[in-house]
């Protein structure tokens, strides 16, 4: 199975991350398919260079994203940096496939009571 993850480059307490396509049992700074971005998080703000060309023809064919490497995808996609929708709607169909559960009505009434209650007002 192929992953989506990172790899650390860069010096001794300088790290920087190669993102990067390599089979699931490879080393982490072992052999991989593919160098599909980078990421330097020293830099203000931290520098995420994604081609998001290459990851969307690799979550097609199956590859999964590490934590890391989806909160990534999520962040670029937040700055508004580039167009990710396509990517991060294929990374979530090929995640574990559990959807997520509707809010409730209980949950918004205990959200509302938090609410109240940091504000000072009781119902």
């Amino acid at each position: 199975m192929l992953k989506i993850h990172l790899s650390r480059v860069g010096k001794k307490k300088r790290p920087s991350y190669r993102i990067v396509v390599a089979d699931s049992r490879a080393a982490r700074d072992g052999a991989n398919v593919e160098i599909i971005g980078h990421y330097d998080p020293l830099t203000d703000p931290p520098t995420i260079v994604i081609n998001e060309e290459r990851a969307s023809h690799w979550l097609e064919q199956g590859a999964q994203p590490s934590e890391a490497v989806a909160k990534l995808l999520a962040r670029k996609r937040a700055s508004g940096q580039g167009e990710q929708e396509p990517i991060l709607a294929a990374a979530e169909s090929e995640g574990e496939g559990e959807p997520s559960a509707p809010e409730t009505e209980s949950q918004t009434g205990q959200e509302s009571t938090a609410a109240e209650a940091e504000s000072g007002d009781k119902p």
